[in-house]
């Protein structure tokens, strides 16, 4: 007989996720035990953590995690799915080893895969790591000397390899609050003084789930940029439940499951955050007819109303907010005073202005 799986509604969905997510309420966790619960942060905005932090941890200040990158405590890598995130200088080690693969497949299928053909990878390797341990430089720069070595080819996708084939990291300080500069690169090894060596893939998703779940094999494989995960899945202990459209969803076995009907508070997230990046199907957080206006992909920052993506905002002279739909009195009282902590947490002068 075929033992017939819990179903989980959206929202117990959506409240697993928010809970999980640190997005039910505000979490006493250091930063840096919220990043690796996390599994890392989107960094490809160098800002963007520090707005997702303060819309999870208490007491959330701009110089906790800025100190935090300059003293090397954490760091800005390539990392899922190729994009830059944020994790911890130990995270690091363990994180990388399970996706080395993976960005070195993305640069074979990238624009730039062909500026390696004929050539000796082991000198390209031995070169690109010379060059970063004279000092950190930008793309362009290692580039540039990786063209002397070999003239004739294309020096920007050189300097594209080294940041694809190489476990590297982007130094501050950039990233760090109030400050700017451009993407300098150095080792892992260099600037973190380890590199890891071993792939714990179950162990990766394991925590995936713990911080995302519950998830389908597809979803595992968009957050991270794996493939082939099902039988990776399908071989762990793990809780098995279905959704509403009969989806086979993983998770561990102690994952909590809020209720459904459990409050959630209006969050302000920013552009590319964990909570829309982290499933294949983003139906838990925003609508199909929200998806379609292109925040996600367009990388706009989203505001959050009983748990699911309500609209966008942006700093302009204040606070703009654009929602979707109506607000009841009582969700925009607490969008405006939401709004109002955003204001003082970025120094920001100015009112919450709130259109349709």
């Amino acid at each position: 007989m075929v033992r017939e799986l819990p179903v989980i509604t959206l929202r117990g969905l959506n409240r697993a996720l928010l809970h999980r997510q640190l997005l039910l309420e505000r979490s006493e966790r250091s930063v840096t035990d919220a990043v690796e619960h996390l599994v890392g942060m989107q960094a490809q905005e160098p800002q963007a953590p520090y707005y997702g932090l303060w819309s999870r941890l208490q007491d959330f200040a701009p110089a906790d995690l800025g100190d935090l990158l300059t003293d090397a405590k954490v760091v800005r890598a390539p990392l899922h799915r190729a994009t830059i995130h944020l994790v911890t200088a130990a995270d690091h080690a363990r994180v990388e080893p399970v996706l080395r693969d993976l960005l070195h497949r993305r640069f074979g299928s990238s624009q730039f895969r062909g500026v390696l053909t004929g050539l000796d990878l082991d000198k390209f390797d031995a070169v690109a790591r010379e060059l970063l341990a004279e000092r950190p430089r930008t793309r362009s720069e290692l580039g540039r000397c990786l063209a002397e070595h070999w003239s004739g080819r294309n020096a920007e996708s050189l300097g594209y390899a080294v940041t694809y084939l190489l476990p590297v990291v982007q130094l501050p300080p950039r990233g760090v609050w109030g400050r700017s500069g451009q993407a300098v690169w150095a080792t892992a090894e260099q600037w973190l003084g380890r590199v890891g060596d071993d792939a714990d893939l179950t162990g990766f998703v394991r925590r995936y789930l713990a911080a995302f779940g519950p998830a389908t094999v597809k979803d595992i494989q968009l957050w991270s940029g794996l493939t082939r995960l099902r039988d990776v899945v399908r071989g762990m202990d793990l809780r098995v439940l279905r959704d509403e459209q009969g989806r086979e969803l993983f998770d561990v076995p102690d994952g909590p499951l809020p209720d459904p009907d459990t409050p959630a508070p209006v969050r302000f997230l920013p552009e590319f955050d964990n909570l829309l990046l982290g499933h294949d199907d983003r139906t838990r957080v925003i609508s199909d007819e929200d998806y379609r206006r292109g925040i996600v992909i367009g990388g706009k920052p989203t505001l959050l109303v009983d748990g699911f993506v309500h609209g966008t905002w942006r700093f302009s002279e204040g606070l703009d907010v654009q929602v979707f739909r109506p607000l009841t009195a009582a969700q925009r009282e607490e969008v405006l005073a939401e709004g109002a902590r955003l204001l003082a947490f970025a120094s920001v002068r100015g009112e919450v202005r709130i259109t349709t």
